[in-house]
């Protein structure tokens, strides 16, 4: 990599933190206007709103990316062809191949950071901001809907979750081989000790044929591939999860013959979103040479916006229809990257 490769590279960062740092604040101030209707519930006031705003941006940064990256490769460089510098480089023989490698290599690094972003950053950011408004309205170990999970012949539904292993009000289902019910069990409260769950305040019926039989226990000790992890993977939505933790979600359903196709496409698109990255920022540069020539920055910005909001919905398309009607996962995840991948290139390749 020469002089001219980083100056290239400086550039377009440099404008790409600049739209990062715009973008951000705009959706930080809309998560802080959206929640400041719930302050007084609890300890939940304005001081609480500004610091739940705070910790989920990285978590808004993260889903920004893709398009901060397309914005940046425009304006960066829309910037060098503005100041007749990319004229200039072109006249001394330098290809557009090699801009748009350069520009590539900054969207490399880019998509590295957006990987310890969505990886790290943001998800624990969404997790301590989730926490502290939950603790300050009073709501925490809350579930606003039943926690149904599956271990071998045991199905469980939680009502009540107060910690990842602390739970109250649950019913234990116990099937047979075949399939049909033989046992129910409810229980006012499960602990996870040592390695295994121990219930109290257990009403079991046990079914058996035409008969039932109702016993009621003190105390009952279990034990399964359902642990505290398994249960905090499955609160968390998959944007917060990191990627091992979508891994052993997937490899837990898949133990359980359980559909894991929605987490696995969610999975996949974690590992292909610093692709994204890179192929958004390259497809900046035959967009800014060719149709965008001698247009201004904010034609540029409001193009990227369009192209941007295109690609969001193409991906939620493309996710929605292989969940639907069972893609591969890598497809699911990734095709509309590669697609665009195919046109930054070719037009790349026409440009020169």
């Amino acid at each position: 990599m020469n002089q001219l490769d980083r100056y290239i590279i400086r550039t377009v960062l440099a404008l790409t933190g600049l739209v990062a740092l715009g973008l951000v604040t705009i959706y930080t101030l809309v998560v802080f206007i959206s929640d400041i209707g719930e302050t007084g519930k609890g300890t939940y006031g304005v001081l609480q709103v500004v610091q739940y705003s705070l910790l989920m941006m990285p978590s808004s940064l993260y889903i920004l990316l893709p398009i901060v990256a397309l914005l940046g490769g425009l304006l960066g460089i829309g910037a060098l062809a503005r100041s007749s510098e990319l004229t200039a480089m072109r006249a001394a023989g330098v290809s557009m191949l090699r801009i748009g490698g350069a520009t590539l290599t900054a969207g490399a690094m880019l998509g590295a950071f957006g990987y310890v972003l969505g990886d790290w950053l943001g998800p624990t950011g969404e997790r301590l901001a989730d926490e502290l408004r939950d603790d300050a309205r009073g709501e925490r170990g809350t579930l606003d809907r039943s926690l149904w999970l599956r271990d071998a012949d045991n199905i469980l539904r939680i009502r009540s979750l107060l910690a990842e292993d602390h739970g109250r009000d649950l019913t234990v289902f116990r099937t047979a081989a075949d399939g049909s019910l033989t046992q129910v069990s409810t229980v006012d409260e499960a602990r996870y000790v040592d390695g295994r769950w121990l219930m109290t305040g257990i009403k079991r019926t046990e079914l058996s044929g035409d008969h039932a039989k109702v016993v009621k226990l003190d105390q009952i000790e279990i034990t399964g591939s359902i642990t505290p992890n398994v249960l905090k993977l499955f609160i968390l939505e998959g944007d917060v999860l990191s990627v091992r933790g979508l891994y052993n979600l997937v490899a837990y359903m898949d133990d359980n013959k359980l559909d894991a196709t929605k987490y696995r496409i969610w999975l996949w698109r974690k590992l292909i979103e610093p692709l994204t990255v890179m192929v958004m920022m390259l497809f900046a540069v035959p967009f800014v040479v060719g149709t965008l020539r001698d247009s201004g920055a904010g034609q540029r910005l409001i193009a990227g916006v369009m192209v941007g909001i295109v690609f969001y919905v193409l991906n939620k398309v493309s996710v929605s229809i292989g969940d639907l009607y069972r893609w591969p996962a890598p497809m699911a995840a990734g095709l509309p990257t590669f697609l665009l991948a195919i046109i930054a290139t070719w037009r790349l390749r026409a440009a020169r």
